[in-house]
């Protein structure tokens, strides 16, 4: 069964890319959670192209989507899906912008597909099956001490939470190798799958936000964990070794 929704997820998301691709002249912007919080008319229109291919294949199942997608499950799984991750990089034609699709059961995250058409880019893993990238085999980083980790970050739409994220960044920065800011977080938690990056930690991401990224750095050796409540709740990812070097430098807490 995890094949099955591998292939689906795979062929769903890769349509949906090509959609994407087809960047429109003009944008029309509506503002969400803050007025730099945004989505355009193709996020809207990816959403409902992945739903509307997900139910024709599987009706039964359900679907938890980011531009408002919301249909209970009466099969035992539920699809998770950020049609445009990196609205912002899609909006100013910076790369790394990516559709994420996950399956999941009542154990959580089953399949997972990341794929990012500007960079030549598809991750994918299954629940045990191990992680891919490009159909080749892929395993995180480890061990890496914190002086020669580069990591990766990002912050919150709402400015009045990201004075909180500086304190934490303020630590990492004069002992870390680097910090990169790419602006996708499903395409960071896969990078650190794949060893591109060596650890990543973000607060305020959704469901949506890391269900596939999250199972292709698992499966792919690294600890994904997330700490603290809604809206600041901290999710990271790293091999094990920095994992527990970012958990003790950060004061995170499950």
């Amino acid at each position: 069964m995890y094949k099955d929704l591998l292939t689906l997820a795979q062929k769903v998301g890769a349509e949906a890319g090509a959609l994407l691709m087809d960047r429109p002249q003009a944008f029309e912007i509506e503002s969400k959670s803050t007025a730099i919080d945004i989505a355009t008319q193709m996020d809207k229109k990816a959403e409902t192209f992945i739903v509307e291919s997900l139910l024709a294949a599987r009706p039964n199942d359900g679907m938890i989507g980011e531009e408002g997608a919301s249909i209970e499950s009466t099969s035992g799984i539920t699809w998770v899906i950020d049609p445009l991750d990196g609205t912002v990089n899609y909006f100013y034609g910076l790369p790394g912008w990516n559709v994420s699709i996950a399956a999941k059961d009542k154990d959580g995250a089953i399949a997972g597909v990341v794929t990012a058409p500007t960079i030549n880019s598809t991750w994918w893993a299954t629940r045990g099956g191990g992680a891919f990238y490009n159909g080749h085999s892929i395993k995180c980083n480890d061990p890496i001490e914190l002086d020669r980790a580069l990591i990766a970050t990002g912050f919150q739409y709402d400015v009045a939470y990201r004075l909180t994220q500086l304190e934490d960044f303020a630590k990492l920065v004069p002992i870390v190798r680097d910090i990169r800011r790419n602006g996708a977080a499903a395409v960071d938690l896969c990078h650190v799958a794949m060893g591109a990056l060596d650890g990543y930690y973000e607060a305020g991401l959704k469901e949506w936000d890391w269900s596939a990224g999250g199972l292709v750095a698992r499966e792919a050796g690294a600890i994904f964990k997330q700490y603290g409540d809604s809206p600041m709740a901290i999710s990271m990812a790293a091999g094990p070794h920095l994992h527990a070097e970012l958990e003790a430098l950060l004061g995170f807490t499950a």
